[in-house]
This record gives C-alpha cells, sequence and structure tokens, in this order.
C-alpha cells in the first residue's frame, strides 16, 4: 500500500492555490501531497545585460529549500556562501521550461524571475516547482497585459512537470520521499499540455532500465501532467 492509499498510476492530492503572495506580479502555494512550494513571479523593466537590444525578454528562477522544509535542519545557503550544485541544477532546469512556453519576443526587454521556496519537502520538489511557477509566471503575464504593459500574453503554451519511478518492480507516479530512496530508478518528466516533451531526467540505481519499463514510465507521466494542466487551469480560472 502506497501512502495516502493511492494506487500506482495516482498522484499525490495536489493543490494550487493561487495568489499566494499580496506583493508579486504572480504568485502561488502548490501542494503535492507533504511537498509545499511557494512559488512568486516578479517582473523587472530590465534584462541581463547579453541581452540588451536585442528586443527581447527573459524568464529565469531561483530555487532554494527553507531550513526546516526536511526531517533535519540545513543550513541556509546564503550562511555558507555560495548555492549547491543541486540548487543551480534545479533553478536552471525550472527556468527552461518556463522559457519553452514563452514568447520572450513578445514578453520584450523585461525579466520575469519566478521563485520557487521549498516551504516542506517529501520529494519531488522540483516537479512541484515547476508546476508551481508556471502558475506564478502566467499569473504575472495576465498582469502586465491587464496593466496595459503588453499588448498579448507571452506565455502560448502550459508546462508542467511530474516524478516517476520503479519501485519494488512495479511502475509508480509521483514518488514521495520513501519511495524514491528505495527506486530502482526515478525521472522527472517535465512536458507540454500535449504531451511533447520539454525535458526528462532520468537515473537507474542498479541495472539500465528496459525500453518497456520506460515506456510504461513516460505513459504514466503523460496521464499525471495531463491532470496536473487540468489543475492549473482550474487555478487560473480558465
Amino acid at each position: 500500500m502506497r501512502p495516502y492509499g493511492r494506487a500506482l498510476n495516482a498522484l499525490r492530492p495536489v493543490e494550487i492555490i493561487p495568489g499566494a503572495s499580496a506583493y508579486a506580479e504572480g504568485s502561488c502555494l502548490i501542494k503535492f501531497g507533504g511537498t509545499h512550494v511557494l512559488c512568486a513571479a516578479s517582473v523587472e523593466e530590465a534584462v541581463p545585460a547579453w541581452l540588451r537590444g536585442k528586443g527581447q525578454g527573459w524568464v529565469t528562477a531561483e530555487y532554494g529549500m527553507l531550513p526546516r522544509a526536511t526531517h533535519q535542519r540545513t543550513r541556509r545557503e546564503a550562511a555558507q556562501g555560495k548555492q549547491s550544485g543541486r540548487t543551480l541544477e534545479i533553478q536552471r532546469l525550472i527556468g527552461r521550461s518556463l522559457r519553452a512556453v514563452t514568447d520572450l519576443k513578445a514578453l520584450g526587454e523585461r525579466q520575469v524571475t519566478v521563485d520557487c521556496d521549498v516551504i516542506q519537502a517529501d520529494g519531488g520538489t522540483r516537479t512541484a516547482a515547476i508546476t508551481g511557477a508556471f502558475v506564478a509566471l502566467k499569473l504575472a503575464c495576465r498582469y502586465l497585459v491587464e496593466e496595459g504593459v503588453l499588448e498579448r500574453d507571452p506565455v502560448y503554451g502550459q508546462v508542467a512537470a511530474v516524478s516517476c519511478g520503479l519501485v519494488a518492480g512495479t511502475a509508480r507516479l509521483d514518488l514521495e520521499y520513501e519511495e524514491d530512496r528505495v527506486a530502482e530508478a526515478d525521472a522527472n518528466f517535465v512536458l507540454d499540455a500535449a504531451g511533447g516533451v520539454i525535458e526528462i531526467q532520468m537515473t537507474a540505481e542498479d541495472k539500465p532500465v528496459p525500453e518497456a519499463a520506460f515506456m510504461e514510465l513516460l505513459a504514466l507521466a503523460k496521464a499525471g501532467i495531463a491532470d496536473l494542466c487540468a489543475m492549473q487551469g482550474k487555478a487560473l480560472g480558465s
């Protein structure tokens, strides 16, 4: 029996709460079971120096875990003077995922930064962050259109992410920490609403994953992300 009594192909209870931050142009609190991530999108009327004068904007992300997001306190990375390799890799993944569905020229010479702060972690923090970051970005761009800053919404697609893995020889959707730590293989799938692949990160722990098992994981991810996209649409009121 999995936690929450769910089937192998079932997501954890998911909740997306838009407008979780009073001051950000777009925000949401997203909950994947015990994993809770606050996503806040901020708009700056400037772009990185390497993009100045090119007539396009930029979408990026920052990611972090609060000290007691896990069972034991971890030091803030700011106190250590540098970000970990894991943190840098995840925030780059979030940024790539968001840019894959954004028309940067339509955004104009401005930058949207989505901060993804993990309040509580129980596996799948990066996939929850991507799914919530999309909602925050969409709300921020909607705000820019409503304020007359942009003529149209530059976010033309939809992106969500979910983890899948092989545990005890079975394919499972949306792994929690207790499943992830004993998985024979785990993967993070980032797909658009049509099932198109944006990015897949996958690791086999003991032996290579057969093609048939990978296709089973991909099918689980597609179904799970279709459900997540529907939840994003509901949170966005569309």
